[in-house]
C-alpha cells in the first residue's frame, strides 16, 4: 500500500516552515544579537525568505519550493562558521536549530510527497 503526503498533511508542514522561518527572522531581536551585523542581516533574510517560499505553497504546491527551503535551511546552519560569528551563542543556536527544523521539514515534505511507499518489505 501506498502512502503519501495528503494536502491537509502538506498544509500542516507548510506552517511549521513559515513559524520556524518567522522564528529566525525575529531572532536577532528576541535573543539580543542585533550588534552582530552579519547574524542579524543573515537571520532576517533567510528566516524571510523562508516563510515567504512557504506561504507560498498553499497557493500552488511545486517542489522547487521544498528544495529551495531545503537549501535555505542547510545554509543556515552553516553560516554561522562560513560568515564568522560562532562566537554569539545566541546567533549560532538561534541559525543551527531554525536551520534544522526547515531542512527536515522541507526534506520530510519532498520525500512524503513523491507517493513513495515507506516500506518495500
Amino acid at each position: 500500500m501506498q502512502k503519501f503526503l495528503s494536502p491537509e498533511n502538506r498544509t500542516a508542514l507548510d506552517v511549521v516552515n513559515i513559524v520556524a522561518g518567522l522564528g529566525l527572522a525575529l531572532s536577532p531581536w528576541y535573543l539580543g544579537f542585533t550588534a552582530e551585523s552579519a547574524a542579524t542581516w543573515n537571520a532576517a533574510i533567510v528566516g524571510l525568505a523562508v516563510a515567504l517560499i512557504a506561504a507560498g505553497t498553499f497557493f500552488a504546491f511545486h517542489q522547487a519550493e521544498e528544495i529551495a527551503n531545503f537549501v535555505l535551511g542547510l545554509w543556515a546552519v552553516i553560516a554561522p562558521w562560513a560568515l564568522g560569528y560562532t562566537a554569539a551563542s545566541a546567533a549560532t543556536l538561534a541559525h543551527v536549530v531554525g536551520g534544522l527544523v526547515v531542512a527536515i521539514v522541507a526534506a520530510g515534505s519532498l520525500w512524503l510527497s513523491t507517493r513513495r511507499p515507506y516500506s518495500a518489505a
